[in-house]
This record gives structure tokens, C-alpha cells and sequence, in this order.
């Protein structure tokens, strides 16, 4: 029987999430901080992909992200990152605003994705704002590195919180309304 006309039907969608960026720019505290709720000082770096899940709730269905956090390490590159790339819905690049250099990274991961083929959303995220004494990259740097690829950039502390819930929602947001 089907439901009442004035209940909407809610649809569960599930899609692949790629998180790129620079080593130690807090991709895995990132990830741990939506999925777990918690952040840990301790640096462990990533070898290959770890993956997570985590569902979010919109107002006309739910995603379920699968969130493929790829390491960072120069060695991990061309094909390996190719293969893991591929299948992707949308992508996070993270930086490192205490460290100028992990923002030229946006370019080279746009690049990958391009070369994969992909055309899906992309959210640019300027992690540990929460380190304000040691910021090196300025607001206007990290938007008008977002906006040479069409896209806005987010600031975020995986310390603190700070916008973590933010971006997995509005990356959710968009991919929901591309079905």
C-alpha cells in the first residue's frame, strides 16, 4: 500500500567521499572528529586509504558518506591515487593554514581529479584555525585559492570543532541534489 500523499517520501543515498590534501594537514582528525566526535593530538599519518561512514540527515532523505581518507605523502601518487579516486561523488581538499605550502596542493588535487575524469563537488577546507599565533595563510589567500576551481573555501579546527559538521553537510547537501 502506498503511503499517504501528504507523508514524503525519504530516500537513503549513499556515496563516496574523497578527502586529498598535503600530509598532516588533519584529514584523519577531520574525519574522526565528524564520525567519532573526538580529536586526538597524537599524529598518526595514513597509509594508503582509511575509510569511514557516517549518515546525514537532510530535510528530504539521508546520505550515507563513505569517506575515503587518501594519504598525503608524495610517494602515494599517479595511478595508486587514480584508483582510489575513482567512483568519487565529491571530494574535500584540505590545507594547513600554518603552512603556506599545503595550499599549492588545491591545484594538484583538482588536477587529479580532472585527470580521473570526475566532475563532482568539491569543498576547499583551510584546517587548525583554532592555531591563530601560527596562522600563515589569510582568509583572502585560502578564498582566492578555492575560487581559481569555481569552488569557496571553509576554515575548520578538527581540534575544536570549529565548522567540522559544516562541510560534511554542505558537501552532503550537493551531492544530494545532483541525483
Amino acid at each position: 500500500m502506498p503511503p499517504p500523499s501528504s507523508e514524503i517520501s525519504l530516500t537513503t543515498i549513499q556515496k563516496k567521499v574523497c578527502l586529498l590534501g598535503e600530509f598532516a594537514v588533519g584529514k584523519t582528525s577531520l574525519v574522526r572528529r565528524f564520525v567519532e566526535g573526538r580529536f586526538d593530538d597524537r599524529y598518526l599519518s595514513t597509509i594508503g586509504v582509511k575509510i569511514s561512514r557516517k549518515s546525514v540527515e537532510l530535510p528530504h532523505g539521508r546520505i550515507n558518506l563513505l569517506l575515503w581518507d587518501l594519504a598525503g605523502s608524495d610517494e602515494f601518487n599517479g595511478q595508486i591515487r587514480a584508483n582510489y579516486l575513482r567512483g568519487a561523488a565529491g571530494a574535500l581538499i584540505v590545507c594547513d593554514l600554518t603552512r603556506p605550502e599545503t595550499l599549492t596542493g588545491f591545484h594538484r588535487y583538482v588536477e587529479q581529479i580532472q585527470t580521473v575524469g570526475l566532475s563532482i563537488p568539491v569543498v576547499f577546507v583551510g584546517n587548525k584555525v583554532d592555531l591563530t599565533d601560527l596562522r600563515a595563510i589569510s582568509d583572502d589567500q585560502l578564498q582566492a585559492a578555492a575560487q581559481q576551481f569555481g569552488g569557496q573555501a571553509f576554515l575548520t579546527s578538527a581540534k575544536t570543532g570549529h565548522n567540522v559538521e559544516d562541510i560534511f553537510y554542505r558537501l552532503a547537501v550537493q551531492l544530494h541534489q545532483r541525483d
